[in-house]
């Protein structure tokens, strides 16, 4: 499908061993590898390659450089993730040789949507959610105002955890195992004693933002569909103009979720409207009615507002 099919033991760019998979999404997969050169461990995520791909790539690249630069200024860049190499690799797909764009990073614990799957029944602890919270506006203020990046995809599996000293980072590794163990609950939640983080060890994680993959700049959106679907915000789905408040909405949705547990907007489609259209009502009901001035900037308008809105 694109994928470059990555080996234990392979070398790329003749410096980086791929040790084992950290994940796969739908554009890339993530290996930890060791750094033969620097006698350390990175993390490498490797590009699908596909139409269009090349540029996409380049996109995120300069986006990551920007940030790298900007760093060297304001120390919240501290929460967003550090790009340490990037490289182009010749892969075969079947009877295909394709070009995969490859990115280095610092290595990092599992994600916030991992440890939020340990603490299913009643969200998070709020002295974490708040902790957390200010970590993630940190680091989007920093995007907004230093680099002048919208991020455009603010949701648990992009907020990656890690500890600032190695034992607490190996526990986070062991103890959230999420390709492994997505069934083990940790004490909070009733569960698997043999799983759990102590409260002291929880309050320790740090967050930094990660996967600028879908992230552009302020002054140059580079798609008109952005975000997950249950973190989209409403000048989103109405395809109207957006800007740095989407990543504010998104983290707003988060907020929610951390704190309870469920999604704040979880949109059905139905026989006649589809998942966006069910999203916009949802957000009436929770939020009240859509002001005049927004609800008719949109295209659909007429079939689903009357004239006093």
């Amino acid at each position: 499908g694109g994928h470059h099919p990555v080996q234990e033991g392979e070398v790329f760019n003749t410096r980086y061993r791929a040790l084992r998979e950290l994940g796969c999404g739908a554009f890339a997969t993530v290996w930890l590898c060791q750094d033969m050169r620097r006698k350390k461990q990175v993390a490498v995520k490797v590009l699908k390659s596909r139409e269009g791909s090349a540029d996409t790539a380049q996109d995120e690249v300069t986006l990551l450089r920007c940030v790298n630069c900007m760093k060297k200024k304001d120390r919240a860049g501290e929460n967003i993730v550090s790009l340490l190499d990037d490289f182009r690799m010749i892969g075969e797909n079947g009877f295909h040789i394709l070009l995969h764009m490859c990115l280095v990073f610092e290595v990092l614990g599992p994600s916030l949507r991992c440890l939020m799957g340990n603490y299913t029944t009643q969200g998070l602890p709020l002295p974490f959610v708040k902790k957390s919270l200010q970590q993630v506006l940190a680091g989007l203020y920093f995007l907004h105002k230093r680099c002048r990046i919208i991020h455009a995809d603010i949701k648990p599996e992009n907020i990656l955890l890690y500890g600032h000293n190695k034992s607490l980072q190996r526990l986070l590794v062991d103890t959230l195992d999420c390709g492994q163990r997505t069934h083990a609950k940790l004490k909070g939640a009733g569960g698997d004693p043999g799983n759990q983080l102590e409260e002291s060890d929880l309050m320790s994680i740090e967050v930094k933002i990660a996967d600028l993959g879908s992230a552009c700049w302020t002054y140059k959106p580079f798609s008109k569909e952005i975000q997950t679907q249950p973190y989209r915000a409403l000048e989103v789905l109405l395809g109207l103009d957006y800007g740095t408040p989407a990543d504010i909405w998104s983290t707003a949705c988060l907020a929610f979720e951390m704190a309870t547990g469920e999604c704040l907007f979880d949109p059905q489609p139905g026989k006649y409207f589809s998942r966006d259209d069910d999203h916009v009502a949802r957000i009436i009901e929770l939020l009240g009615r859509i002001p005049p001035q927004i609800a008719f900037s949109w295209n659909k308008s007429t079939k689903f507002f009357s004239r006093p809105g």
